[in-house]
């Protein structure tokens, strides 16, 4: 007994209705496909010490918000949207991460961070510490502190920074900087008393005590002032207000260190626009009180996008000829995906991958790896069977079996979860493409929750084949460690003569940082030798 086809009419229409006629013909997927390959066969390995390396992290930017965001960027351009091709998508190296926690089978950021940062797993909620470290519980703190590759690059000799659409005392940038037992202790006035009696230091106050940090870029200005401080620029919101018990202000303080160089603190785009990046030594930008706004919410008059807080760190880095350590976080794709609003989360990988073109506009690959991955992923799903073109935000031509239309993007659990008389809501008539619609989901939670798989990371510049097949997350930060010639494993790193004639692998003949790795190095000396001995 044959089944029924319940796809073939679809089936029918979308094949006179979608893909373009050159499609349609054989060659143009043989010559897409030997183009590939011809690229791939002649991709020669960069073995150079990295002397910048910037990390570009989309916070909760699982594969699947990718591929999405791949199509939604297509379709913002007026094309079909899946053959688009990202800037990240250009990367010629390719891996996965796995992203347990020690103690969780699905992680968040600040254990995440911890991890690639760090180069340590650590427990869920902790950050800068390792996995002896109990959440919340200062106590277990001293002593278990780990430093991360900023610092490495830092103590290198190099200049770094933080870029972030959140605040920069949130899970992701805090991990650079911060050793806490709990990532939610943005300033004093958020530790407990225990914390505090036990010696505990709240993560606003870490970011200017730890690190010598040249540029930091995000939002976090109430954790960084005295207690109803007015905030600049809503200064009759109460909430905006500043947080500190301690009555300190951070920014003077920060500015006070700073003594002898130029020193630039900022809240707005005009003063932003202002700062000359080869006449300052150290910004700090601030843009609200807390997260900066969705992009698509962004006032381009008062709040900088990702592309240019990216352009203007890069611009202040790169003036150190030992280079430098930027990490950029596209930070809020994981809070539009807690409201289960895909539209707010796309929106904002696509603003990230904005941000990786000006970062390769402004860098050189010979000398700077960039890497592009995730901290986790999402219960977020792409579905059904939906014609090609069709609105990454749209609904799936098929209808559910409750004869009710669902959107091709979904949640597994969530605030879209709304069952009225054992019904879904029908979907006839609702712009889901909206920014603030809220995917449905099959299970109810007032916030949507991560999801467990692995993440993709992306890599181009030297060393950046060491990022290829399937590793712990925690790998990212030794290898990319490996590839700068910072922190404990620099063995490869040491200065090697080079025979006249063969070509060095630095490109910048002020850095200090070595010409050669010794690795890679070793079978041409080698054969030097030989040769001389034989002859």
């Amino acid at each position: 007994m044959f089944g029924v086809c319940v796809l073939c009419p679809l089936l029918a229409l979308a094949a006179v209705t979608s893909g373009s006629v050159e499609e349609e013909n054989p060659e143009f997927w043989r010559s897409q496909a030997q183009n590939t390959l011809h690229s791939a066969l002649a991709r020669k390995i960069n073995t150079n010490v990295a002397k910048n390396t910037i990390l570009f992290l989309g916070d909760g930017m699982g594969v699947t918000t990718i591929t999405a965001a791949r199509i939604l960027k297509g379709q913002l351009q007026n094309r079909s949207g899946e053959e688009t091709v990202m800037n990240m998508d250009t990367f010629p190296y390719v891996g996965l991460a796995k992203v347990y926690s020690v103690d969780f089978q699905i992680p968040d950021s600040a254990a995440t961070a911890t991890a690639y940062l760090c180069g340590v797993k650590a427990n869920l909620n902790t950050l800068g510490v390792s996995a002896a470290v109990r959440n919340g519980v200062c106590r277990s703190q001293k002593g278990n502190e780990v430093t991360s590759i900023l610092k490495w690059a830092k103590d290198a000799g190099k200049s770094v920074g933080i870029v972030t659409t959140t605040r920069v005392q949130h899970a992701t940038p805090a991990a650079s900087y911060a050793h806490s037992a709990s990532r939610t202790w943005y300033s004093d006035a958020d530790l407990p008393s225990s914390a505090v009696t036990e010696g505990c230091v709240d993560i606003a106050s870490q970011m200017l005590k730890n690190t010598d940090i040249d540029v930091i870029i995000g939002g976090g200005r109430k954790y960084m002032t005295p207690k109803g401080f007015p905030d600049p620029e809503y200064p009759e919101d109460l909430s905006a207000q500043g947080q500190r018990n301690d009555n300190r202000s951070l920014i003077d303080e920060w500015l006070s260190m700073k003594e002898g160089k130029v020193a630039r603190y900022v809240w707005n785009k005009r003063d932003f626009d202002a700062v000359d990046p080869e006449k300052t030594d150290y910004l700090m930008a601030l843009f609200e009180p807390g997260d900066l706004r969705f992009d698509v919410e962004r006032d381009p008059s008062m709040d900088p996008s990702i592309s240019e807080t990216t352009e203007k760190a890069v611009q202040i880095l790169k003036k150190n000829p030992n280079g430098f350590f930027l990490l950029v976080e596209g930070g809020r794709i994981d809070q539009g995906h807690h409201d289960s609003r895909a539209s707010m989360a796309l929106h904002e990988a696509v603003a990230l991958d904005e941000a990786v073109a000006r970062g390769l506009e402004l860098t050189n690959e010979e000398e700077t790896l960039t890497v592009v991955t995730a901290d986790h992923s999402h219960a977020f799903t792409f579905n059904g069977y939906p014609f090609r073109g069709n609105s990454i935000l749209g609904k799936s031509p098929i209808f559910a079996s409750d004869f009710l239309p669902y959107t091709t993007l979904m949640y597994g659990n969530g605030p879209g979860h709304k069952i009225v008389n054992n019904k879904r809501p029908d979907l006839r008539g609702v712009d889901t493409a909206d920014k603030d619609y809220v995917q449905q989901s099959a299970v109810p939670l007032d916030t949507e929750t991560h999801g467990g798989e692995d993440v993709a990371l992306l890599a181009r510049g030297p060393m950046a084949h060491l990022f290829q097949g399937v590793y712990e997350q925690n790998y990212i930060a030794h290898a990319m460690a490996y590839a700068a010639c910072v922190g404990a494993n620099q063995q490869h790193c040491a200065v090697t003569a080079v025979p006249e004639g063969i070509p060095k692998t630095s490109t910048d003949p002020g850095s200090s940082a070595p010409d050669t790795p010794l690795c890679a190095m070793t079978t041409v000396i080698l054969s030097v030798l030989m040769s001389v001995l034989l002859h």
